[in-house]
């Protein structure tokens, strides 16, 4: 049997609270096919509903919950970024993530491995506009940039209609895409996770 692994998801929606987002439904979906994997993954972290000051230091003082946040994501194995598109582009709240995460890169252990070394990353992409595959460049080159590891077939999204009125957590049925990737996101980054676990980087 495959030893069980965990799953932080963050939520970078724009909305700090209320009913739940297109992007907790991907999140959701993702978390789904996870736990066939034997993956626990933890309720999102909304990102917006923290106040977590903008910078590039892994604490930024007083009344900052980055630091709090930056531990629970580094504490689990696999780690699902979860944003919508606005405008083409990741959230503002994706971006003040990856900034902070820049501190990694001076945070590196006696063999020169930041703290996201042997941890996975994927993504869960929502928008009722183009910009899914441009998001995903720009998450996984942050990402990888500080140490995270990209599996392969590490993006699960979603893009409605251009302008439409229709929302992915408003669907009556999942897609069958939606479904197959997602499945496959989950698998991939469960077998990479469990191989990183058990021989980590030499650095």
């Amino acid at each position: 049997m495959a030893a069980p692994l965990t799953a932080t998801a963050i939520n970078c929606s724009l909305s700090s609270r209320g009913r739940k987002s297109s992007t907790d439904a991907m999140l959701a979906v993702l978390a789904e096919h996870f736990a066939a994997h034997d993956v626990s993954v933890a309720d999102p972290i909304r990102i917006a509903a923290h106040s977590i000051k903008w910078g590039v230091k892994s604490d930024e003082g007083e009344g900052d919950d980055w630091p709090r946040i930056r531990e629970q994501i580094l504490a689990a194995d696999i780690l699902i970024f979860g944003t919508p598109i606005w405008m083409g582009q990741a959230s503002s709240v994706a971006k003040l993530v990856m900034e902070r995460m820049d501190a990694f890169l001076s945070e590196t252990d006696d063999k020169g491995r930041m703290p996201s070394y042997s941890k996975v990353a994927v993504a869960a992409i929502v928008g009722n506009e183009d910009g899914a595959h441009n998001v995903a460049s720009q998450i996984f080159q942050a990402l990888n940039d500080v140490g995270w590891t990209i599996p392969a077939v590490a993006a699960c999204y979603w893009v409605g209609e251009a302008m439409g009125s229709v929302d992915f957590k408003d669907l009556d049925h999942r897609p069958r895409k939606v479904n197959e990737t997602a499945k496959m996101v989950a698998a991939n980054a469960a077998h990479l996770a469990r191989l990183l676990k058990e021989a980590p980087y030499p650095g």
